[in-house]
């Protein structure tokens, strides 16, 4: 497992990652809500109503903050996040 700390302009977040047989899983979690890789389940962060956005087909934070998403949680969309950000631009929201 690694962990890193990804600065934004608004503070901080904290990516984790985790190597599993194929592909890693990613997340990278923040005060307000958090970045996931395709292993997430869409319907399971809506049901639990987190503030999420999933990023597929990634390997890296930097592909993280760098790739749109392919889905973005209702109570992510009531802060302003959209599927035309980046995951950085996900990420400030998500930690101002």
């Amino acid at each position: 497992m690694e962990t890193e700390i990804i600065e934004t302009k608004k503070g901080a977040a904290l990516g984790i990652k985790i190597m599993l047989r194929k592909a890693p899983l990613l997340i990278i979690r923040a005060e307000k809500g958090y970045l996931a890789c395709g292993y997430f389940n869409p319907n399971t962060i809506e049901l639990l109503e987190d503030r999420a956005a999933i990023i597929p087909h990634v390997s890296s934070f930097e592909e993280m903050l760098s790739k749109k998403p392919s889905y973005v949680s209702r109570e992510a969309r009531k802060l302003g996040a959209r599927l035309n950000m980046t995951g950085r631009e996900i990420l400030e929201i998500f930690t101002g």
